[in-house]
């Protein structure tokens, strides 16, 4: 193995400036849906009481909702219900833990493959085996990131119908005390995660192209150039 001699130019071609912008897509989606936190509120109105009591359910990645239980205000009763034993529906971790844990791995790879365009892109280019991986890891990692996103885009809309005005509906106490749905976090940073996962597959699909034109497949072998070395002279010209 040849040692390691930094060279930047590859960050000027194609094929190494679209794997910066894949490498910092990638932080920007595994970092706007894993970094996210946020509560749903419930105002409540007990027969006795003319004032209404504020009862919260806070969840957060990886958006496992049937375990946010409501939480009263503290020392405050709120129509003699325990609130703790009432939580939100559904259980969305698979698909947030697989678009997350896909972008970091995507984030690992752009790391070791810029060390290797920047550190070695001659033995990149003169080995065979490494750009015909690249460019089957490539191909690989733009069909994953259409599966995961399209799945946590999924998942994202059934979280904001489950903290939406409908929890009101479900919620077993509501059917005997009066509720109104209060307010929900703002989910703008899961909507960029969405954007930046198609992002990122456009992004993939694209360079894909560049790192095959880096493969045996488009460019001739130099095998092939010198395998009629030896053989037959070619005839001399008239």
């Amino acid at each position: 193995m040849s040692s390691f001699q930094l060279n930047l130019n590859p960050l000027k071609e194609p094929l190494g400036f679209i794997k910066v912008l894949e490498w910092i897509s990638a932080i920007f989606a595994f970092a706007t849906c894993g970094g996210y936190k946020g509560k749903t509120e419930i105002l409540v109105k007990c027969p006795k009481d003319p004032e209404n009591k504020t009862v919260t359910a806070t969840f957060a990645y990886p958006f496992r909702l049937n375990q946010a239980s409501f939480q009263a205000p503290s020392r405050v009763n709120v129509c003699d219900i325990d609130w703790k034993n009432y939580v939100l529906l559904g259980d969305y971790s698979s698909s947030a833990q697989f678009y997350v844990t896909f972008a970091v791995f995507i984030f690992l790879y752009c790391i070791a493959a810029l060390l290797v365009y920047v550190g070695y892109i001659n033995m990149y280019r003169d080995n065979r085996k490494l750009p015909m991986i690249d460019f089957v890891v490539t191909l690989v990692a733009t069909f994953l990131w259409l599966v995961s996103t399209s799945a946590w885009a999924k998942a994202l809309t059934d979280i904001k119908i489950a903290t939406g005005h409908n929890i009101v509906q479900e919620l077993k106490p509501c059917q005997k005390v009066t509720c109104y749905f209060g307010s929900v976090t703002s989910m703008g940073s899961l909507n960029v995660s969405v954007i930046f996962g198609f992002l990122n597959m456009i992004l993939w699909g694209g360079n894909a192209w560049f790192v095959y034109k880096e493969t045996s497949l488009h460019s001739p072998s130099n095998t092939s150039a010198s395998h009629n070395q030896g053989g037959i002279p070619p005839p001399s010209g008239i």
